[in-house]
């Protein structure tokens, strides 16, 4: 069966572009990325248009209450007939009705090697000082079902790079997106096998 994927974004968008090519091209056999939903105005809006992909943005300011606001999201996604729910740099928690209209349906992918470096805040740039600072020998991403605690989860996949010595964040994190690149999309295709 084939299944629909709404992919939600708060920054530029890479890792949905890339989810789109390897629906598009075969990698991904059985999905389909339905819709892109957004928090802020960000390059994957641009990167959705570009790519003929249906575009949405909620902007969590115009909604009284979190719960209000993933309702307004989660009624999107089932318009779009959306199965399962991909994170691709979005950086606000899943909180109900979303979390229990798409139970065990929701992947992330997190920039460290979870449960270390997890957590409120621990995004971008301050997951990879955090794992310098630390002295970690070695680091890489994380892809887990989301559940109501952030960076929680069951873990789908872990792959792992050596941390070098005197490596610079910047270095860090362009090498942690590179396996995100490419492993993200293998851990998907693998995820709705299961489902």
């Amino acid at each position: 069966m084939a299944h629909k994927a709404g992919v939600l974004a708060s920054g530029e968008g890479t890792n949905f572009e890339r989810l789109c090519v390897v629906c598009n091209n075969g990698e991904i056999r059985d999905l389909e990325v339905a819709c892109l939903l957004t928090d802020r105005l960000c390059g994957a809006e641009e990167r959705a248009k570009r790519l003929g992909v249906a575009c949405r943005r909620f902007d969590p300011k115009s909604f009284v209450d979190p719960q209000i606001f993933s309702a307004a999201m989660t009624d999107e996604l089932i318009a779009q007939g959306v199965s399962v729910v991909i994170l691709a740099g979005y950086l606000r928690k899943i909180t109900m009705p979303m979390l229990e209209r798409y139970a065990g349906r929701i992947l992330n992918v997190h920039p460290a090697l979870l449960p270390k470096f997890g957590g409120k805040g621990m995004y971008g740039r301050a997951v990879h000082e955090a794992v310098l600072r630390a002295g970690e020998k070695e680091t890489g991403i994380t892809v887990h079902v989301v559940d109501a605690v952030y960076d929680h989860g069951p873990i789908v996949l872990q792959q792992k790079i050596a941390v070098k010595e005197a490596e610079s964040v910047e270095s860090l994190q362009r090498r942690v997106h590179e396996l995100e690149y490419e492993y993200y999309p293998k851990a998907v295709a693998h995820f709705i096998k299961t489902l």
